[in-house]
């Protein structure tokens, strides 16, 4: 057996151990929620219900979905919550690789998309949710009765978590794109009407089909665009040399 092959073994058993004890945490994690896995999902659901009219409620239409909605609700909060042992993990693997500099980068790479996300997350949950809920029931036609499918809605706001969480990334993608030495901070700042096109062409694709909603995701994702290039402006571009002589 050569070097070569003996190095790629040790790395395919470090990974195995390293997603070993990600499985593990997270399943350990999502046996403690179960518990308040229904008290969970009450809490995710409460923008609708509380713009719901009165007398109206949420419903089933699949049998089994009573069960399994909560229990998927319970797995999402294992996820979040492991979610920085999981990239401690990722991390661990993948530093011997590294350069010194990047090695000091990743920390605060790591800790800032983590907050960043679940600020998106957030925003979601606390601003945008009631007002495009309170639009959606006061649009909704006479004699018509919003009556919303449970498992339908869960899809729903786990699809605009990740939405408004990945849009809360752009201030680390234009620190990134800056420190690495892709584009300039000139070019950056050059992009500014393009950023500001794409921003509501990525709410239209990514929103329900609502002007409120779309200006809700596309004005935010613009300001942080300007709280990136405000970030950048702190990091100087790593050239070749410096990145050799690491």
């Amino acid at each position: 057996m050569t070097e070569q092959t003996q190095t790629l073994i040790e790395h395919l058993v470090e990974l195995r151990r390293r997603l070993v004890w990600i499985m593990l945490v997270m399943l350990a994690a999502f046996f403690a929620v179960i518990p308040f896995a229904q008290p969970l999902y009450t809490f995710v659901a409460q923008p609708l219900m509380a713009s719901l009219p009165q007398g109206t409620q949420m419903i089933a239409t699949d049998v089994i979905a009573p069960f399994f909605v909560p229990i998927k609700v319970a797995l999402m909060t294992a996820f979040l919550a492991t979610l920085p042992h999981t990239l401690y993990q990722i991390w661990a693997f993948v530093a011997p690789a590294l350069y010194q500099n990047e090695k000091r980068l990743i920390v605060p790479l790591v800790l800032s998309s983590l907050i960043l996300f679940a600020c998106g997350m957030a925003f979601a949950y606390f601003a945008v949710f009631p007002i495009v809920f309170r639009f959606l029931t006061s649009v909704t036609p006479q004699g018509v009765s919003m009556a919303t499918d449970i498992d339908k809605y869960l899809s729903f706001v786990l699809g605009m978590f990740v939405a408004f969480g990945a849009t809360f990334e752009v201030p680390i993608v234009v620190v990134l794109l800056h420190r690495m030495g892709v584009v300039s901070l000139a070019q950056l700042k050059s992009a500014r009407p393009y950023v500001i096109v794409g921003a509501f062409v990525v709410a239209a694709v990514i929103t329900p089909p609502d002007v409120l909603s779309q200006v809700l995701m596309a004005v935010p994702l613009v300001i942080l665009y300007e709280l990136g290039l405000l970030a950048a402006r702190l990091f100087k571009p790593v050239t070749r040399d410096e990145e050799e002589g690491e």
